[in-house]
Parts: C-alpha cells; structure tokens; sequence
C-alpha cells in the first residue's frame, strides 16, 4: 500500500497581502495570494518555482511544504486602511485572489486565511475576482454574496478523466468543478470557467474543446477564457517535461521544439486553434469569450501604485 505523502505547513511572516500588478494587459490592479505553494500540485503550475525564492526545492517539495501567511487577514486589513486614509475607495481597483497558487487548496479548509481575506475585502466593499479548483469556495457563498463586485474563474481544462490524473492527481474532478460553476452561478455569483491551461496535442482536439465548452453551457457558465500551456521558467519546465515524458513520451521532442525558445505555445500553433474555440463558443449564446468584472462594476481601471514586491503573478490568466 502507498504511503500517504506527509505535508509540511510552515507559518511565514509576510510584508504585504495586497501586492499590485503592473502589467496592463491584466484585468486586475492587486493580487492576493494567502499561501506559497500548493497540494494540488499540478505538473504545469506557474508558480512551482517560487519556492526557490525562499531557498527550497521547486521539485514535488512545491505540493509537500506549505508556506502560510497567517497573518494575512490583519496585514491586509492594514494595507487597505492605510489606502483608503490617503485614496478614494474607488481608486482601490480589481483585487484577484489565487493568481499564483489556489486559495481553496486543501489546507484552507482548517487554516481559513482566504476566508479571512475575504472577511476584509467585505468589509471595505472591494471588488474581487477569485480563481480556483477547488468546490471548497462554496463554504464561503455567505461572504460572496455580501460583495457588490465579485466573479469566480473555476479552472477545468479537460473533462478527459485520464489526462487529470496525470497532470493535477491532487486536484478536485472536473465533475465536481462543474458542479460548483452551477451552484455559484445559481446563487447569483457571476461564475465561469477558465480553460487553463490548454495542453498541446493533448486536450486541444476539436473533439475534446467541443466536450469541454458543451460542458460549460450545461453547468450555466457566464463565461470561457482559453490560455494555452505556458513554461515560464527553467523549474516549471523541467517538472512538467517529468510528467511528459512520463505519459506522453512521444511528444517529448515536439514539446521541446515548441517550447526551447519560448515560454509561450507558438503563435503559428496556437492560432488556428483559438480561433476553432471562438467557433465553438459561437453556437452558445449563453457564453462569452471573457469576463472582465472592472466593466461589470461599470469602473475606471485603478491607477497601479508601484510597491516593490516579490510575490509572484500569474500573466496567463486572462
């Protein structure tokens, strides 16, 4: 029998929660993200190797040693009254939570500093944007419901149960993902699904997109963002070629070609592509292309104040 994997939780002391986001591409002024590193472990994650900034291995250490930041709620609280001393309120901008690594992985369901979070976005009425995999959001419907401003991107990729095994083994199903788009959408919280990442040769047949935005109409999502897979740093791309070659050892070589020069899927790969995802969201008038919560809210993007940080951001969400 398999030994279960011991998990390591370890408090860290944090400067900042809010921490802002400078690229202007991004539909979101701050990010939160209450812990560094992730059970969930997937194989493509973005932020594997921020584990190295502390001095840790970015290896499987990524899933088994959990960074804590349980004095989030407090320093955020902080934060945003110091803002709101020397702002207006609605100068604060969109805050996206889970940027980097999932805020409902599975330890915050005993740490609560998400919900903590939350508890103080609440109070000061900002307007967020929260990411995950997990259904374990759906404990929280009760904050979700007091914010004015507020969506959710529930990450499914592929319904192909195989290929989830293989690349996030730790994660929610994609069954239960979609059942929780539904069940946040019927309680009036502005939900959709964020097709990240899109795998190569693996879950972009036309066939497999096709399931998966039939999917997303029949769960009630508002909407679907595609991104394809990205490789962004030298960590990521060595824990995802393990599992590659792993699985898929015949697209190894075509991976390595594609990806030796760039973090990004070809644009000569990637077009055609997207532009069969646009044709298949056509035929659902129920489902736009993306969401931007800020045009919701019927705001003006917020000025970014530049705060030197080292907390990363995810730039494939959107």
């Amino acid at each position: 029998m398999k030994k279960p994997v011991k998990i390591q939780y370890e408090p860290m002391q944090a400067k900042t929660i809010l921490n802002p986001v400078k690229a202007p591409s991004m539909p979101f002024d701050w990010s939160i993200n209450p812990y560094r590193g992730c059970q969930h472990g997937c194989s493509f994650c973005y932020a594997r190797s921020t584990h190295s900034f502390l001095g840790v291995e970015a290896d499987d250490t990524f899933q088994r040693h959990i960074f804590l930041k349980q004095s989030a709620p407090d320093i955020l609280r902080e934060q945003l009254r110091k803002r709101m001393r020397s702002r207006k309120a609605a100068e604060l901008g969109q805050i996206a939570i889970g940027t980097a690594t999932d805020p409902y992985q599975q330890i915050e369901a005993k740490a609560l500093l998400t919900r903590g979070c939350l508890e103080v976005l609440a109070e000061f009425q900002a307007p967020v944007t929260i990411t995950t995999r997990s259904p374990l959001i759906l404990r929280d419907l009760d904050l979700l419901k007091t914010l004015k401003h507020v969506s959710v991107n529930i990450s499914v990729s592929t319904l192909n149960n195989t290929v989830w095994k293989q690349f996030e083994p730790s994660t929610p199903s994609p069954a239960q993902r979609l059942r929780t788009v539904r069940e946040l959408n019927e309680a009036g919280i502005p939900t959709g699904i964020f097709a990240a990442p899109i795998l190569p040769h693996i879950t972009d047949g036309e066939a497999d997109l096709s399931e998966l935005i039939q999917a997303a109409a029949d769960a009630g999502s508002r909407f679907v963002m595609p991104s394809y897979l990205r490789l962004s740093t030298r960590e990521v791309k060595v824990w995802f070629f393990q599992t590659l070659r792993q699985h898929y050892p015949q697209l190894a070589g075509v991976y390595a070609d594609m990806y030796h020069a760039s973090s990004s899927t070809p644009a000569h790969y990637k077009a055609p592509k997207m532009k069969l995802i646009d044709q298949l969201l056509q035929k659902h008038s129920t489902l736009q292309r993306s969401y931007h919560p800020a045009d919701a809210a019927q705001k003006e993007p917020a000025r970014t104040i530049s705060i030197e940080t080292s907390e990363p951001v995810q730039l494939t969400l959107f």
